[in-house]
């Protein structure tokens, strides 16, 4: 059976930056019954607490941090790299330990976002663009999806 890696906030773990959650999404319940989900909060895995202050990525460009080229940082200006870079490692472990080809990870967020991201200037303003993890789960094959593309997942799925 296909394992997913899922953002743990999606399946309804308090670990947003906020110390919210999300769903939950009855898809991702239906697949964790399974036994499908692999589960993993990037930050909180890289070792930041919840709740956090918010984070963003000058430029909004998660691929730029894995190269080393801009900085993760937190509304307060500190530099928390170190820990969304920890958290894709966490993350890429996992895929390459379950034989993991897709991934839904949560939208617009500095870690998971796979399609967009805020822009770094904390004002709520959006940027097409990827969070760390995406990217480092990109550049490994991983499919990734969000939230909001569970029925394209789906389909694949059925395949």
């Amino acid at each position: 059976m296909q394992k997913i890696l899922v953002s743990s906030c999606l399946l309804g773990n308090p670990v947003r930056y906020d110390g919210g959650a999300h769903g939950p999404y009855t898809l991702l319940q239906q697949w964790q019954a399974q036994g499908r989900v692999v589960a993993l909060c990037p930050e909180v895995s890289g070792g930041l607490p919840t709740p956090r202050p918010p984070a963003e990525i000058p430029g909004g460009q998660g691929a730029a941090v894995l190269d080393r080229l801009v900085p993760v940082v937190d509304i307060d200006g500190r530099d928390v790299s170190a820990a969304f870079l920890a958290g894709a490692a966490a993350a890429v472990e996992l895929v390459n330990r379950h034989d993991i080809a897709f991934a839904v990870l949560k939208a617009r967020s500095p870690s998971c976002g796979n399609q967009e991201t805020y822009d770094g200037s904390f004002s709520g303003s959006r940027v097409t663009g990827e969070g760390v993890t995406a990217a480092a789960l990109r550049r490994h094959g991983v499919q990734v999806f969000n939230e909001n593309e569970l029925a394209l997942l789906a389909a694949l799925l059925r395949d």
